[in-house]
């Protein structure tokens, strides 16, 4: 009784055009397709939120850390300014009055979080405290004259600041757990959406699968008689015998099973072809020995064999022909590569392809493959020609020299990051190493000798090793790639009258005169104003600090078309000609052993260079007939010379 029933509907299924069936074949999939994409979009928009979370969350830990700095630097500075009353000390200062709104107005907008938001407040608070006693202290620093001040008042403000800096790092790490605690809740939600559009994905795919199942079981059912009979005739081609008439049917079949039968009477005709053709190409290429030259069916199966493929390869040609090329490849490309290299072969002309290849004997060998498709006058694919050749001993020469590349890359990659860490570790202690003994050197007065002496062994101590770290992060960020440069046109004529205001001092304390011969007015540069200054004062001070014998330090810049080239020379000593490879050398002093006195961390020239080069020009020395001469270049500005 059943199997009365089912009948109509499969004669009503078997009855419809191929068109129809077609239609429910594709319709059902793509429908669990669409919810799929439905599910993975919800679930991509879930993650895309959570990503921002944890984007803003570290942007809320970098800028609370950057409060902390630029406040610590001011601190750091105004202390300075508090002992020496020179306004660079006050650089730091103004340059945390500058970028602490808009740091603060960035925590702002990032703070979601309640708990968070009640954190921030107070440290907004504690911001403006410190600002304000710092402030305070500058205030009462310029309202004092002279360099000592014992005054009880600006002692109070300097420790109230340092409570106040206390209590700002407290708060910065009360907001630090709270974002940690907020972010693992975050990432935990969205595991849990994940999971449940997952689950959501594999029912509808699960779903989609029956109904496509059911959709081929009625598809199927009108056309098997039909379809067994093409295969059956399929089979005859593949064989080589002449095909069964079918009857003459005007649907689809019935015109494929009559394309069918008259392709296979030109199949036998071209089969005959290819194989003088084939004959003709075993005859050019089985003698070849240093490559493997072996022709494939359409299909990519073997069908010649010469004997630089028996070499390389290792099968003889009875053991080899008749079986698909894909034998050749290892098992994690045989799936899909042979496949593919066919495939560009058939649309490009050729396919050029290198790897791992397999021999007989199951060992590997690194290949150099061209397959070229072979077409008729008609461009109809007759087949393929493959050649191979053997290139391991280049494989394991290139092998090599990448993997040592990659080392030493990695080396550096280190190694920036060590000095960048290690400097960013040490700043901080040593800030306060120097703010305490600037507190003693305050009170020197009223100390021995003996612990004068020391004080001021402590303080020069810790600003050479100050010095030392800032190199080193200047350093680590130019090779990270993380230094920030303003890059403006830049008057030489007034920079270099600046240069020479700042470093006259040092040439005259070392008993040099220091002379500048000023460039045209109107001779600009494209640079970082700031860093060149820094480069200047550095090639000044080694030349006034090893020149013991000479006279002079000159200054000077010359035009030399697209680039401006500045000089700083002497008429000391000079360097060894064997030590000139060594100059830009980091840590490395020459010739110490004879200025031991002299300080120095060795590393002022690799960083002059560093500075130079990221900002696009070139730095170098020059023997003299007396004395030396370091110079670099900087890009010309050409933006006021006349067309």
């Amino acid at each position: 009784m059943q199997a009365i029933q089912h009948k109509p509907l499969l004669r009503f299924w078997t009855d419809r055009p191929l068109a129809f069936k077609g239609l429910v074949v594709v319709v059902l999939p793509l429908a669990v397709l669409l919810g799929a994409l439905v599910s993975l979009y919800l679930a991509s928009n879930a993650e895309t939120r959570a990503e921002e979370n944890v984007r803003r969350a570290f942007a809320i830990q970098r800028d609370t850390y950057q409060v902390h700095a630029l406040l610590a630097e001011a601190a750091a500075g105004v202390r300075g300014f508090v002992l020496t009353r020179e306004q660079r000390f006050l650089e730091p200062y103004r340059r945390a009055e500058a970028a602490l709104p808009l740091t603060m107005a960035r925590l702002d907008g990032n703070i979601k979080d309640v708990v968070v938001r009640r954190q921030f407040e107070v440290l907004r608070t504690l911001t403006v405290r410190k600002k304000d006693g710092l402030k305070r202290i500058v205030e009462l620093a310029e309202a004092q004259p002279g360099r000592a001040n014992n005054s009880a008042e600006l002692e109070t403000a300097l420790m109230l600041n340092k409570d106040v800096l206390d209590s700002m790092r407290q708060q910065i790490d009360n907001i630090q757990r709270r974002e940690a605690i907020l972010l693992d809740q975050r990432t935990m939600r969205v595991d849990d959406v994940r999971q449940r559009f997952l689950a959501l994905t594999a029912v509808s795919a699960l779903i989609g699968l029956l109904g496509s199942l059911a959709a081929v079981y009625l598809f199927s059912t009108g056309i098997v008689r039909r379809v067994r009979a093409l295969e059956g005739n399929a089979d005859s081609l593949a064989r080589g015998e002449p095909l069964k008439q079918l009857p003459d049917e005007a649907d689809e079949l019935g015109r494929l099973s009559q394309r069918l039968v008259g392709a296979s009477a030109l199949l036998r005709a071209r089969e005959q072809d290819l194989r003088d053709s084939e004959q003709r190409f075993r005859l050019v290429v089985e003698r070849v020995r240093d490559y493997g030259i072996f022709a494939l069916s359409p299909d990519g199966v073997v069908a010649s064999w010469n004997l630089g493929a028996e070499r390389i390869k290792g099968w003889q040609a009875e053991e080899i022909l008749g079986q698909h090329f894909s034998r050749f490849y290892p098992p994690e490309t045989r799936d899909h590569l042979p496949a593919e290299m066919l495939a560009r072969a058939s649309a490009d002309g050729a396919a050029e392809d290198e790897g791992w290849r397999v021999r007989k004997d199951g060992s590997r060998f690194w290949a150099n493959v061209v397959i070229t498709a072979l077409r008729d006058e008609h461009d109809t694919l007759r087949g393929f020609a493959k050649v191979t050749r053997d290139m391991t001993e280049r494989r394991a020469a290139e092998e090599a020299l990448r993997n040592a590349r990659e080392e030493a890359i990695t080396a550096n990659l280190a190694k920036s990051e060590f000095l960048s860490r290690t400097s960013h570790e040490l700043r901080t202690p040593m800030n306060a190493i120097l703010g305490f003994g600037q507190l003693l050197e305050i009170d020197a007065d009223e100390f021995s000798d003996n612990h004068r002496t020391a004080v001021e062994q402590i303080t020069k101590a810790g600003r050479h090793l100050l010095s030392l770290i800032n190199d080193l992060l200047d350093i680590s960020s130019i090779e990270t790639g993380g230094s920030d440069q303003k890059i403006e046109v830049i008057s030489l004529a007034d920079l270099l009258q600046e240069v020479h205001a700042l470093a006259s001092p040092i040439v005259s304390g070392a008993g040099l005169q220091f002379l500048l011969d000023p460039p045209p007015s109107a001779m600009a540069a494209s640079a970082d104003r700031r860093r060149v200054i820094q480069v200047i004062l550095n090639l000044v001070a080694n030349a006034a600090k090893y020149n013991r014998d000479g006279n002079f330090v000159r200054l000077s810049c010359e035009d030399q078309q697209e680039w401006i080239r500045v000089v700083v020379e002497d008429d000391g000593p000079g360097v060894l000609k064997k030590d000139v490879p060594r100059l830009f050398t980091a840590f490395d002093r020459l010739g110490q052993q004879d200025r031991a006195k002299i300080e120095g961390t060795g590393l002022g020239l690799t960083l002059s260079k560093s500075l130079i080069e990221s900002m696009g020009g070139a730095i170098g020395y020059e023997a003299r007939k007396r004395g030396s001469a370091f110079w670099f270049t900087l890009p010309r500005d050409r933006a006021d010379e006349p067309n």
